[in-house]
């Protein structure tokens, strides 16, 4: 089985290792690939949980995603307790096991074949990643369902905002939550962007390279998947060819907003 494990712990984090040693240890035959996401960053989490979930890959899968930023209840936190862990299916049979917070199912809530809460412990750990959630998260994988309670409604979760940061990949491109079937412009229409304090102009491009050098260009990007029904989704992307996007907007954080002004 394939592993993704999603979490804010930060590149290079312990954390890491100690939650894939644990899932290694309940899953011998498993393999762990780990993606870091700002801290918090509920948005960049989701984001990803669909990007990956719902692409192809290993037809035995499991997501397992920990970004809980404790905002479900403003009060003192009795025994660590914080947001409670869920279990979604995806259509093509990816298991996505992981705390519902903020927009973490956000991205998926209209895919999913069954979405459930999951029947463990809300606290008895800081580390619940490490020390509480594991040994659902393995059961699940192995078909083991025991644990599934109440199902959720798409209804109960947020829907994703579509005007903010998604993430900043490795050449400073900045990928967004602005669905491609939003746009309605013309190749070559130029367009005035703001991110934050910072303005600048765009040209809007249905082609990624199809931009002179030193240009940015507002397009469709590779991140989107197919859907069951109706067209795949694809995101809008800001990227500067020879240059970075991220550099150009003065370095923006995950979930800022994105702003058209002409």
């Amino acid at each position: 089985m394939f592993i993704c494990l999603i979490a804010d712990y930060g590149t290079g984090d312990p954390a890491f290792a100690e939650v894939a040693q644990r899932l290694t240890g309940l899953l011998p035959s498993s393999q762990t690939y780990l993606l870091s996401v700002p801290p918090f960053s509920t948005l960049a989490t989701g984001f990803w949980i669909a990007q990956l979930g719902l692409n192809p890959g290993p037809e035995e899968r499991l997501i397992y995603h920990n970004c809980a930023p404790r905002k479900d209840d403003s009060e003192p936190r009795p025994d660590n307790e914080g947001e409670g862990l869920t279990y979604a299916l995806l259509p093509n049979g990816v298991k996505v096991v992981g705390v519902n917070a903020g927009y973490t199912l956000s991205f998926i809530k209209n895919q999913v074949k069954a979405l459930h809460i999951v029947n463990v412990s809300r606290g008895g750990s800081q580390f619940r990643s490490r020390d509480v959630f594991p040994g659902a998260a393995a059961a699940i994988a192995k078909d083991d369902f025991s644990l599934l309670g109440t199902a959720l409604k798409p209804e109960q979760i947020p829907d994703p905002p579509t005007d903010r940061v998604a993430w900043i990949d490795g050449y400073g491109n900045i990928k967004t939550t602005i669905p491609a079937s939003s746009i309605d412009l013309e190749p070559q229409t130029k367009v005035v962007i703001r991110i934050g304090d910072v303005v600048s102009d765009a040209v809007y491009s249905d082609g990624t390279f199809d931009v002179p050098e030193g240009t940015l260009a507002f397009a469709p990007g590779s991140s989107g998947w197919a859907i069951a029904q109706g067209e795949p989704v694809r995101w809008m992307e800001l990227f500067l060819r020879g240059g970075s996007a991220w550099e150009r907007f003065g370095r923006p954080r995950v979930n800022q907003l994105v702003t058209r002004i002409g």
